[in-house]
């Protein structure tokens, strides 16, 4: 059969809209930026609602949160994410959520004329993350729904044998847990112990309803006050990937921001960041549960390095290296060994520790003669040695308390790095 030119024109216009349809359907399908929730649109919604202030916001670093472009990542600052949620009701019941996401930054070209904001394409964390604290969202409502349902149930049992069905008892709804929960509940529990005008006299209070309020207080009061939170004692503090000094940070926690705290060792804590997404915190940073150290118990590493090292040589000389910040400028030289090299490998915590205390009492000098030197640099002399580099501004946050040990190490100078690199359980130190 002979297929007139117009029409064979139309079938392959036909068939190429099929395949972009089929694309377009196959790449829906695959898209990790949607999940299906059994809730209802208006019951989603509401907790979109909730959520709105994550919904946008600044990213503390590109990488991890958008892919490479044209440009490195590294090229980019000041990332900003805006996120939008789509809820589409499922025949079948339930719905399905989808989240857009756009992050722009701003390129800063060599040449200013190429500078700007520019969109950049998400790797499906920001995404993923979102759909977690929805989910929770959705997991913390109906619980609440539950408590509040169950308590108005068992609230009025007598009552409602005598309630007349144009008027019915109305149902007291619990505020959100917070710090005045527990008043909240007080008052609610005498208002409704307390006999009703419309009954006889001689009518009592209910004694099980007294027992289900301050039950219900006790859970009330546990939920608003969870007990696995650390909380960050200075703002700046790092939260890096993995439980090493020398990684690159994720973010720098401001103060009195809490974590949910998954696990901990004698250096490093873990924690939730949200959703999914994990992290890692020196331990001395942050405030841990009640009833945990906020520091492991000493082990005299201190007193353990000063019976390692020792100081053999103190100058003042340019700095020996590369390193931009020093870079040809004069600093205090401190040079140490081992006291016996064949008496046993150190490792990176007794170097550490052996290293603070020459930066504390090296930094007290300086600022006390107004030297004016630019930083510190102590020099390990050994097979397994490396030096270590301070500047004195950074020295002086660390003494003044506005820097914690992990945030003075970023600011340091390795070299090696991976001499001091403290990765892994804190028992390899």
């Amino acid at each position: 059969m002979k297929i007139r030119p117009g029409a064979r024109h139309y079938v392959l216009s036909l068939c190429g809209c099929m395949v972009i349809l089929s694309t377009v359907v196959a790449w829906t399908q695959s898209n990790p930026a949607e999940r299906t929730f059994p809730q209802s649109k208006a019951a989603i919604e509401k907790a979109l609602k909730a959520m709105q202030a994550n919904m946008a916001g600044r990213l503390p670093a590109l990488e991890g949160f958008a892919k490479p472009g044209e440009h490195p990542l590294d090229r980019y600052q000041r990332g900003y994410y805006q996120a939008t949620a789509e809820v589409v009701p499922n025949p079948s019941g339930g719905s399905l959520v989808r989240i857009k996401t756009k992050v722009t930054a701003w390129y800063s070209d060599p040449s200013s004329s190429r500078s700007g904001y520019q969109l950049l394409t998400s790797n499906g964390r920001l995404e993923s993350d979102l759909l977690d604290q929805l989910s929770e969202q959705l997991a913390t409502s109906a619980s609440e729904k539950t408590v509040a349902s169950s308590t108005a149930v068992k609230a009025s049992p007598e009552a409602s044998k005598d309630a007349q069905p144009s008027a019915p008892e109305p149902v007291r709804k619990f505020p959100e847990a917070n710090n005045t929960i527990s008043s909240s509940v007080k008052e609610w529990a005498a208002s409704a112990s307390a006999p009703d005008k419309s009954t006889e006299p001689s009518a009592k209070p209910d004694s099980s309803l007294q027992a289900e309020a301050n039950n219900l207080e006790e859970i009330l009061k546990n939920t608003a006050h969870p007990k696995n939170l650390v909380a960050v004692k200075k703002s700046g503090t790092p939260v890096v990937p993995t439980p090493s000094l020398t990684a690159k940070p994720q973010f720098l926690a401001s103060l009195h921001d809490e974590f949910e705290l998954l696990d901990f060792n004698a250096d490093w804590v873990h924690v939730r960041i949200s959703g999914l997404s994990r992290g890692w915190i020196w331990r001395n940073s942050v405030e841990m549960p009640e009833g945990i150290a906020d520091n492991a118990p000493s082990s005299g590493a201190l007193n353990t390095a000063a019976d390692l090292f020792h100081v053999v040589r103190e100058e003042t000389a340019p700095f020996p290296g590369d390193w931009e910040p020093l870079r040809g400028k004069s600093v205090k030289i401190i040079s140490v060994q081992k006291i016996d090299e064949a008496e046993r490998k150190t490792g990176t915590k007794e170097r550490w520790e052996y290293a603070k205390f020459l930066l504390e009492k090296s930094y007290s000098e300086i600022a006390e003669k107004k030297s004016g030197l630019a930083g510190v640099v102590v020099i390990f002399d050994s097979a397994d040695g490396g030096m270590i580099a301070a500047t004195t501004p950074a020295l002086q946050q660390w003494r003044a308390g506005t820097l914690t040990d992990s945030a003075l190490w970023h600011k340091c100078f390795f070299d090696p790095p991976e001499t001091f690199d403290s990765s892994g359980s804190s028992g390899s130190w």
